[in-house]
């Protein structure tokens, strides 16, 4: 849509150029400082159309290296628990913490490297992932359980509301994502109620943030939300 946006907003330069121009051709010698001014607009609308040509290319570049791309990929991958494939977009030095509320614990959360996320399917170890909310009890689950519950508890590929990097989803506890992640790059899937009965209460939020590393957007937290005592 936006590249189509593009190339006819490209294509009314063209011809805005080329009908200036086609004036100038007709201009009496007694208005040569109308001609300099119509000469000056078709510099300017030349430059603006270069701009504009130079913006399709991007559009029309590598695809894969965006980040709303690899963001759609990724919660595809997320939806389809392919972690084998969630792996590819694993930040290759950092590896991918999983954060079960709002509150990222830099020192506590679980992370794994890129080959441990890409085996998490079969991982039948039982982790300590932080504490409920309400209780504080630990959340010992294995990373099925997990997922189930603090991951993709919701059809996230499909939410009401995606926030980039704009916080949604608004509880009880601290969202300091940007303090945890200052490098990073946040993008919020958001329901925001599941059942009429709650009004709201049983919001839902899914958190992927990414760091860029040359040119590349990796993954580098999966956060889960929802409202907390």
């Amino acid at each position: 849509m936006h590249r189509n946006r593009l190339l006819t907003l490209a294509l009314i330069l063209v011809l805005a150029i080329a009908l200036t121009a086609c004036a100038n051709e007709d201009t009496p010698p007694l208005e040569e400082q109308k001609a300099k001014a119509k000469d000056e607009q078709i510099a300017e609308l030349q430059e603006e159309k270069e701009k504009l040509e130079e913006r399709i290319r991007e559009l029309e570049g590598d695809k894969d290296s965006s980040l709303l791309s690899r963001t759609i990929k990724a919660v595809e991958l997320i939806k389809e628990k392919d972690m084998e494939g969630l792996a590819e977009f694993v930040h290759p030095t950092k590896g991918l913490r999983f954060s079960p509320y709002a509150f990222v614990d830099v020192e506590k959360d679980q992370v794994f490297t890129k080959e441990e996320v890409a085996k998490l399917n079969e991982d039948s170890e039982t982790y300590t992932w932080g504490n409920y909310d309400g209780s504080g009890e630990p959340i010992e689950l294995n990373f099925n359980d997990y997922y189930d519950r603090f991951i993709y508890d919701e059809d996230f590929a499909n939410s009401h509301i995606i926030g980039n990097n704009t916080v949604i989803g608004k509880g009880n506890t601290i969202n300091n994502i940007s303090e945890a992640y200052p490098d990073g790059h946040f993008i919020e899937f958001h329901f925001t109620g599941i059942e009429e009965q709650y009004e709201g209460m049983d919001w839902r939020s899914l958190i992927l943030v990414f760091e860029e590393v040359e040119g590349q957007w990796y993954l580098v937290g999966i956060v889960h939300n929802e409202w907390t005592i």
